[in-house]
């Protein structure tokens, strides 16, 4: 989990799992995104999400095509969603007590 978060803390690797989310895309149209950036640089980007497990690569000749690696991010998911499931709950339960003691106010004379 920790190597997919320092993966995903730069906003370029983020904004390439962003463009490979709804399906392949090679590694040249990858760097044609990013003008300002190196292609060197956009492949050392590539190898970082690589090794944190959060894309997959398919080579066809001598291009390579890459894909989000959706389980790549789960642990890291199911962390955040315990850190916010309890203060979630807990934040349901008090608006549904605060409705139920409004209705009861409501209702008596």
């Amino acid at each position: 989990m920790d190597e997919a978060l320092r993966a995903v803390a730069d906003p370029t690797r983020r904004a390439i799992l962003d463009l490979v989310r709804e399906g392949e895309v090679s590694a040249g149209d990858i760097a044609r995104h990013f003008p300002g950036i190196s292609r060197p640089a956009v492949s050392q980007h590539l190898r970082i999400l690589l090794s944190a497990g959060l894309l997959d690569v398919r080579r066809a000749g001598n291009r390579r095509f890459y894909r989000v690696r959706r389980e790549g991010l789960a642990e890291a998911a199911r962390f955040f969603e315990s850190m916010w499931s309890v203060p979630l709950n807990r934040l349901k339960q008090l608006a549904e007590e605060e409705e139920r003691t409004s209705e009861d106010m409501e209702g008596s004379p």
